[in-house]
């Protein structure tokens, strides 16, 4: 086999025993590539990997910047307790009305809220709102605007939050120091405002899958 069929054979034996897909999470990935929407939804296992994360957290409060399919936000809003809240942004209306549709099938329209627009228009609005502070924020939009979300996330969140930020390694493209690209250029500015924020603290993850060669950061918000 291939590196690349390794990967997969891995993760699909790691999914196949740790985290299989359901009736709901399974309808979710159908009914988004019906409507043509980008294949881009993380991975089971990675789904996985954020509800346990939200449990550790014992979160009550999540936001999810990028919603797509509504596939990551089922699995966070499956962490929540009965009271939990999780607010999702999502900038296309088409996928946001397709992820309605899916979060409402898994049970769970009554705890997540989708909202249209973008995600620096809605951030503002939201923070006029003087909502609690979220205990879990998974970032995982356009990576241009990395930092800049990341900014916001500080705002919303308080100490011991959890921030998350998804596909940061761009292929090993984000050691690339003169790309012009947009998503490299935001994904670094993102990771060095982590190392250099005297709140943060956190760290960065390669993994090879399914999704190719790509990672993942974490950053605690420390006061």
């Amino acid at each position: 086999m291939s590196e690349s069929q390794v990967w997969d054979a891995v993760d699909a034996y790691f999914i196949t025993h740790l985290a299989p897909d359901d009736e709901v999470t399974t309808a979710a990935l159908r009914d988004s590539e019906a409507a043509e929407l980008p294949q881009a939804n993380v991975t089971a296992n990675q789904g996985k990997l954020l509800q346990l994360l939200a449990q550790i957290q014992g979160a009550r409060n999540i936001l999810e910047i990028g919603t797509l399919g509504g596939y990551s936000t089922i699995w966070l809003g499956r962490a929540l307790p009965a009271d939990g809240r999780l607010i999702s942004l999502e900038y296309n209306p088409r996928h946001a009305e397709v992820a309605t549709r899916n979060v409402a099938r898994a049970g769970l329209h009554e705890q997540v809220e989708v909202r249209v627009g973008p995600a620096l228009e809605s951030l503002p609005l939201l923070a006029d709102e003087n909502p609690p502070p979220f205990d879990l924020v998974f970032i995982d939009a356009d990576k241009a605007n990395n930092a800049n979300y990341l900014e916001w996330a500080l705002k919303l969140t308080s100490t011991g939050s959890l921030i998350v930020i998804d596909n940061v390694v761009r292929g090993g493209r984000v050691v690339d120091v003169d790309t012009d690209a947009g998503d490299v250029r935001g994904t670094r500015a993102a990771i060095e405002l982590i190392g250099s924020h005297p709140r943060l603290s956190g760290t960065a993850i390669q993994t090879v899958g399914a999704k190719g060669y790509d990672g993942f950061a974490l950053a605690r918000v420390l006061a």
